[in-house]
């Protein structure tokens, strides 16, 4: 059986590379499938423009969404997740770093799983993304939906 993907939402080169890396020392199989913005991220999910190749059924086991992006910004994007029954139950996590109380509030009002801020500091950020994805994809028992 293969891995489900994860799904990384994120425009900065050097936060999608210390991403790889946490997985990787977090011995994480799952492939990771990078977006750079929100209307990629959207077409991806949804099997449309340069995905539409895809399954739009094969969904990620997860969705790690910066807030900031270009394009459609990353609660656009979550949003939109929530709104359509084929992602309703996707688990989403923001990796962002905006500590901003506005943004943590509207997170979890559209529906956000949890909300990380991103560590500074290498060894922290490595730290924070491996527990991520030892939660979501080893510890927590996802909707059978």
């Amino acid at each position: 059986m293969t891995e489900k993907e994860i799904l990384l939402v994120e425009d900065n080169p050097d936060d999608v590379e210390l991403t790889r890396i946490a997985f990787a020392e977090a011995k994480i199989a799952n492939p990771l499938v990078v977006v750079r913005d929100g209307v990629e991220a959207l077409d991806y999910l949804f099997a449309r423009g340069a995905h539409a190749h895809r399954d739009a059924d094969d969904l990620p086991s997860i969705v790690l969404l910066d807030l900031n992006l270009p394009k459609v910004d990353g609660r656009e994007v979550l949003q939109a997740i929530r709104a359509d029954p084929r992602t309703r139950t996707l688990p989403v996590v923001v990796l962002t770093t905006s500590s901003e109380p506005f943004d943590i509030e509207a997170a979890y009002a559209l529906g956000v799983n949890s909300y990380i801020r991103k560590p500074i500091d290498f060894k922290q950020f490595v730290g924070a993304v491996k527990q991520v994805g030892l939660y979501w994809l080893v510890l927590n028992h996802p909707s059978p939906a």
